[in-house]
């Protein structure tokens, strides 16, 4: 397997394990199983490869109303693009709102540490 594969691999797995941690900290926020979190992995991937060109639009478009929340309204827009992504996976529910914007706040606190420590 090629070091670029391998990468790619190990990002799906630990995003799939900070997913489950956001499921354990955040109410609302719910996966029922590893399988579960790999698949919610995938599809949030998925998502934002699909939605690309519209995140890149909506940055641009809605940067006064960001600057104005101090960046709080992104973690609204990341939250909205997890409740999508958790429609086509069995076994991963965000029931409303708040609990997907609070887990796009965690997973965005997550990924800043794992970042800090070279795991992403």
């Amino acid at each position: 397997m090629s070091h670029e594969l391998i990468q790619l691999l190990l990002q799906w797995l630990v995003f799939a394990v900070a997913l489950l941690v956001v499921a354990h900290l955040v109410p609302g926020f719910e996966l029922d199983s590893f399988g579960a979190a790999m698949w919610a992995a995938l599809a949030v991937g998925l998502v934002n490869i699909v939605f690309g060109w519209f995140i890149t639009i909506l940055h641009i478009l809605t940067f006064p109303l960001t600057m104005l929340t101090l960046g709080i309204f992104w973690f609204i827009v990341n939250g909205f693009f997890l409740y999508i992504a958790s429609l086509f996976v069995p076994g991963f529910r965000i029931k409303n709102i708040f609990s997907a914007t609070m887990g796009a706040a965690v997973l965005a606190l997550m990924h800043y540490l794992l970042q800090q420590l070279r795991i992403m």
